[in-house]
């Protein structure tokens, strides 16, 4: 049992507020996986009677938590991240990946599927959810939509739903058939799984990862042409509103992206339905084409980061709630994988140990959200989009939580993930993740965190 003693609680479903704006101080008792009881305050006696009615005598064991100057916070949900496993496991594997995700605050994630073998078959997802059981996190996985990322013949949904699909996608690689997206509409919205979306069609793209534009003329490549994203954008939300389907929009990275998903959720909303989202990457809301320039591979990526403009977009999409996800899209490479031309190098970047860094640094103390609206789009949207029982702080419900420190300057330089390819690695940025608890078990802590052993 865990009793966490003087934590202001920053939960997205209530505003709970002392009588100076302050987020309410409120002790919390963790038994038995839950959240026991929340109250002003809980004394050691309390904790120890409530403790001696569990089964287990290392569950009646209590640690008494000293949070005073931290605030608590659900655990975050991360709906888009690449494990890499199986097939890929130099980059990251299921259990790195999971501490790299416990390092950053987050209780539950979201794989996507283009592993090697793809999750397009029982086997593989049997394998990816086994392993993911194994970790201290909660891990789900997307299958993919079509078979071997082929874009041409549909996953039989229904059985892999019911072998514990969360969703289904082809993330990595754009369907380009309209006819299979509204098929694989249709079915999905039948099964009431959601479909996640990349947006990015290969008509408009020469050297990927780079934006046409600026980024592109200092490269003298190609690069990827906003148009890419923004035609696809435009079938597929129309494709949803016209089946039902819960509709992802991936990694958005435009300003007309925003505006049409904007579109789209109005129109939803008029017909009473609320099946349109969007994910904003912590990369696409702080950083613009000039941090190519800078970092070169480091931050390249699909979609590509894009202008001044499109990163304001971005933002006011998250304010306005237009993008209800942020999503890491943690993508680990290797520095030699990385260290290859521009042209030649993978896309993608590694995330989730300082996306919760960035959103205080580039959102909440730029005044832009509030912590609680923080932390709706990082673990309350993306729950309720996949019907996960997190995101939130009430009596009996799971025990996910982050102990977190909003004031506190940190600098990235190493990482729990097997990856290092980050733009950010030796950045100075505010927010610091003190303890994440999982299920009621303490999955990380840093060193300062005051927590003792109630000897009675």
């Amino acid at each position: 049992m865990y009793l966490i003693k003087n934590a202001r609680i920053v939960d997205p479903m209530k505003n709970l507020q002392e009588d100076n704006g302050a987020p309410a101080k409120r002790d919390l008792l963790i038994a038995d996986g839950k959240i026991a009881r929340i109250a002003p305050s809980i004394t050691e006696e309390e904790a120890g009677a409530y403790g001696s009615g569990l089964s287990k005598e290392e569950d009646r064991e209590l640690w008494i938590v000293e949070a005073e100057g931290l605030k608590i916070g659900p655990g975050l949900v991360d709906v888009h991240v690449h494990f890499r496993d199986p097939g890929f496991t130099y980059k990251e594997d299921i259990q790195t990946g999971a501490a790299a995700a416990a390092a950053g605050g987050f209780t539950s994630v979201v794989l996507m599927a283009n592993t090697k073998p793809v999750v397009d078959n029982e086997e593989t997802l049997s394998y990816v959810l086994e392993q993911g059981r194994k970790t201290g996190i909660h891990v789900y996985s997307c299958a993919s939509i079509t078979k071997g990322l082929q874009g041409k013949e549909l996953v039989d949904m229904k059985s892999l739903s019911e072998l514990g699909a969360a969703g289904f996608t082809d993330d990595g690689i754009p369907i380009l058939e309209e006819d299979i997206v509204r098929e694989a509409m249709q079915k999905a919205a039948a099964l009431q799984r959601p479909l996640s979306f990349h947006e990015e069609d290969p008509a408009y793209i020469t050297n990927n990862g780079i934006n046409h534009g600026k980024a592109s003329a200092h490269f003298g490549i190609g690069g990827s042409d906003r148009e890419a994203e923004i035609s696809l954008i435009r079938r597929d939300a129309q494709l949803a509103l016209e089946t039902g389907a819960i509709y992802d929009c991936q990694h958005i990275s435009t300003r007309e992206g925003v505006e049409l998903i904007r579109q789209a959720k109005q129109q939803a909303a008029a017909a009473g339905k609320s099946n349109i989202h969007a994910e904003a990457t912590p990369h696409h809301f702080s950083l613009t084409e000039d941090a190519a320039i800078e970092h070169k591979a480091l931050a390249k990526m699909n979609p590509p980061l894009r202008t001044e403009d499109d990163r304001r977009a971005i933002i006011e999409g998250l304010a306005d709630g237009t993008i209800d996800l942020i999503a890491t899209d943690h993508a680990p490479h290797s520095s030699e994988e990385k260290q290859k031309p521009i042209t030649e190098a993978p896309s993608g970047i590694i995330g989730l140990e300082t996306a919760f860094s960035l959103g205080i640094t580039h959102l909440v103390r730029e005044g832009h959200l509030s912590l609680q609206t923080l932390f709706e789009r990082m673990a309350l949207a993306p729950a309720a989009m996949y019907g996960l029982p997190a995101g939130r702080i009430e009596e009996g419900h799971p025990a996910d939580l982050v102990l977190f420190d909003e004031t506190k300057e940190v600098v990235y330089e190493t990482f729990a993930s097997k990856s290092e390819n980050s733009p950010f690695k030796g950045a100075l940025l505010y927010g610091s993740i003190e303890m994440t608890i999982c299920d009621g078990r303490a999955v990380y802590q840093k060193p300062t965190v005051r927590i003792r052993k109630d000897q009675q």
